[in-house]
């Protein structure tokens, strides 16, 4: 399983709040959601991402609220994988459980640009800034997780297996 696409970089505890502002949250709908994905950090990101780009920040993402939203918001405007220093574990388990790729990568947190094109492969967790030829490893997805991830969620996986 793999991700390619072009870089939105982001800093330091890229909490909740910024992800899917608080004003949006009656709405449950991906798509509504997505519309206003990241808009109090970058107003014009749901114009910019395309299917598959990918956001790559440094540490603390997804801190605050432990509201599904957030992750449901980045994967539904596009975004085929997240990958940052660390992650805030609530945020973490939420990205697996609706099959949003993340990876826990300091270096590549740090040297990836913004813009930059950039592979992932899951199997493996190399994660390949296609821009700069450098190539960076990650932590690999467990073969449970891939199957997660690749059901599109953990209630679809679930429903799978029934």
């Amino acid at each position: 399983m793999k991700a390619e696409g072009k870089v939105f970089k982001f800093g330091d505890n890229v909490d909740t709040d910024v992800i899917i502002p608080a004003r949006y949250l009656n709405s449950s709908d991906p798509k509504e959601l997505a519309e206003h994905c990241m808009e109090d950090i970058d107003k014009d990101f749901v114009k910019k991402v395309s299917k598959g780009d990918i956001i790559v920040a440094e540490k603390n993402f997804g801190c605050g609220s432990s509201r599904e939203h957030a992750p449901i918001s980045i994967k539904a405007a596009g975004v085929s994988c997240v990958i940052a220093e660390t992650f805030a574990r609530i945020f973490y388990r939420n990205a697996i459980n609706i099959g949003l790729p993340i990876l826990e990568c300091p270096e590549a947190a740090k040297a990836i640009k913004d813009g930059d094109q950039v592979e992932v492969n899951f199997d493996d967790g190399v994660i390949t800034d296609k821009t700069t030829g450098e190539s960076f490893k990650g932590q690999a997805f467990p073969e449970f997780m891939q199957k997660i991830i690749a059901a599109e969620g953990l209630v679809n996986y679930i429903n799978g297996e029934n």
